[in-house]
């Protein structure tokens, strides 16, 4: 039983993340997070709680529960490169004789 003010979890909304996009040619950016009973609702909610100024040209919203990430304890093994493999990174090479605009 729920108290007044309170929902069941059987009644929450879920939790949309939201990016914006400030303007062509730019990527879309995380701006915040909010609960809407569907995707139209959440795109409708979004635009105007995100983009009140005209901050934005796109507005793209994702159910939290669809978005999976990597372990951030786990950085060192997924991010590094293999051992041997220096040559992907351009630190590796060193600058040749002779040229000048490198």
């Amino acid at each position: 039983m729920t108290t007044p003010g309170e929902r069941d979890s059987a009644d929450t909304w879920p939790l949309w993340e939201v990016f914006v996009r400030p303007s062509r040619g730019l990527s879309h950016v995380h701006v915040g997070s909010l609960h809407a009973p569907d995707e139209t609702m959440a795109v409708r909610n979004a635009r105007d709680l995100y983009t009140r100024r005209n901050e934005g040209v796109s507005v793209w919203v994702v159910r939290a529960a669809d978005i999976t990430t990597s372990d951030p304890d786990a950085k060192g093994a997924f991010f590094e490169s293999p051992s041997g493999k220096n040559y992907r990174h351009a630190s590796y090479y060193t600058k040749s004789e002779g040229v000048k605009h490198l």
